[in-house]
């Protein structure tokens, strides 16, 4: 039986958009805002967490995180991220929308908190803590990815559902921003009242004794927006598909969307029974393959090479912009403002170039579409790519930095008005309510994978700054 005969589903598509769709939106889209923030706001802590733990006096050379610790710093949130969207993305099939989306946002709330805390004072105990809370907060972020699609998409009429799930999505950008404004902001107060000398100057005391504070308060910001969108995700009631069609409830799913939507669903027994019974095929069957298995290796292979791309890109900004010219050579700074000009260089590179590209698509993905989209951000994207490793001696000239700066906001741009959040948008629309959770957390799942790539394989050629090819065996 056709889904759009469900009159619970007609109802649901077709209903006006209304002012708890927007609502809707701001709710699933802290969630993301939080997930960014708590995400890439270790880029611009972790070249001082190597000035504060690892300086050896031998070297002559500010302390850097050695390349395996760097790697687990950076990269340890995204294992915990895959784990977590493959577990909630499940759970949230089994046990309902409603039911886990809490768990995520407390386990992100107190991991975030923890991420700041350090057992002991040595470096291995630090970055041991350190690495410990990030995993499981990237656990607690990994559940926030397909609850938040899936419930948005599940609220949503036909005609603005991706915009809708766009603009949940758009909130990452938001977070990548305010990860570099309050790191800029956070240090730059530090160095009006701590500021320490250059490197070059005075070896010890150019990384500030304060900066320790520092990093903390930055990682346990993060706990603030989730902390502050709980009560509100807790008044959510559970979607109206799923309430009505896994569970079989149309009476529950009226009296759940008529407190929040204006619509009417009736309760129509025996054709929810029959569309269940032909809709009951488990994911790992034949049934399901035939239907929705293209869907599903194409969701998740588009998002596993995006993220090798995406996340090489952001985790590995903190290498590149020394390289552009955007902050000074670390010998001829303090820790601290070596700190502050990363985070001002990643917070305009984020506020010109991976800001606008979401909500680009947001405004622009029911009227191109989503393969256009796609299909456009990949293409421009391998474009400006080719232009920067083609030309890079010529771009890594001071002259031309913001040549050089420009066309690496553009990649920004492209992936975001493209695939970054394409990728978010199409699990949540191509797959059934039963098992769409668990599809859109495979999709995400198989992108952390590809960010994994990049934190722990491209990450082994940046962090040094020399100039090579990187092999790719």
């Amino acid at each position: 039986m056709a889904s759009n005969n469900l009159t619970v589903l007609n109802a649901l598509d077709t209903a006006r958009t209304q002012w708890y769709h927007v609502t809707a939106v701001i709710i699933a889209g802290m969630g993301f805002f939080t997930d960014a923030y708590d995400l890439f706001c270790i880029t611009t802590v972790s070249k001082l967490l190597g000035r504060l733990y690892y300086y050896d006096p031998a070297t002559h050379a500010p302390g850097k995180l050695p390349h395996p610790v760097n790697n687990w710093v950076v990269g340890v949130a995204l294992v915990g991220t895959l784990t977590g969207q493959l577990v909630f993305g499940w759970l949230g099939d089994k046990l309902g929308r409603k039911k886990v989306y809490g768990l995520t946002l407390i386990l992100m709330v107190i991991c975030a908190l923890c991420s700041g805390l350090s057992f002991g004072y040595s470096k291995k105990i630090v970055m041991g803590t350190l690495c410990f809370f990030r995993f499981w907060l990237g656990f607690g972020i990994g559940g926030d990815y397909p609850l938040s699609a899936t419930i948005m998409s599940e609220y949503a009429n036909k005609r603005t559902r991706g915009a809708f799930i766009a603009a949940v999505f758009a909130m990452q950008g938001v977070g990548i921003v305010f990860a570099g404004l309050v790191s800029m902001t956070v240090s730059k107060i530090f160095l009006m009242n701590y500021a320490g000398k250059a490197f070059n100057v005075d070896e010890v005391f150019s990384t500030e004794p304060e900066a320790d504070y520092v990093w903390r308060i930055v990682l346990m910001l993060g706990a603030l927006p989730a902390l502050l969108t709980y009560y509100w995700r807790m008044k959510m009631p559970e979607t109206g598909r799923y309430t009505a069609i896994i569970e079989g409830n149309a009476k529950q799913a009226a009296l759940d969307m008529g407190k929040v939507l204006d619509i009417e669903i009736q309760a129509e027994g025996e054709k929810l029974a029959k569309f269940k019974a032909a809709n009951e095929y488990p994911l790992l069957s034949n049934e399901f393959f035939m239907r929705h298995g293209l869907h599903l290796i194409g969701t998740m292979s588009t998002w596993f090479l995006l993220d090798i791309a995406f996340y090489s890109q952001n985790l590995t900004q903190k290498d590149i912009f020394p390289t552009m010219g955007l902050v000074s050579d670390a010998k001829s700074i303090s820790a601290l403002m070596e700190m502050f000009e990363t985070s001002r260089a990643m917070f305009v590179i984020a506020l010109l170039g991976t800001f606008p590209g979401y909500w680009f698509t947001v405004f622009f993905i029911e009227k191109i579409g989503r393969f256009k989209i796609q299909l456009m951000g990949f293409f421009m994207m391998s474009v400006f790519m080719a232009i920067i490793g083609i030309k890079y001696d010529y771009l890594k000239t001071k002259d031309h930095k913001w040549t050089f700066a420009a066309l690496y906001g553009l990649t920004f741009f492209f992936a975001n008005f493209g695939p970054n959040s394409t990728t978010f948008v199409l699990p949540a629309e191509l797959f059934p309510t039963r098992v769409r959770s668990t599809c859109h957390a495979l999709s995400a799942a198989s992108g952390k994978a590809g960010a994994m790539v990049s934190a722990f394989g491209v990450q082994q050629y940046t962090q040094d700054g020399k100039d090579f090819a990187a092999p790719f065996w």
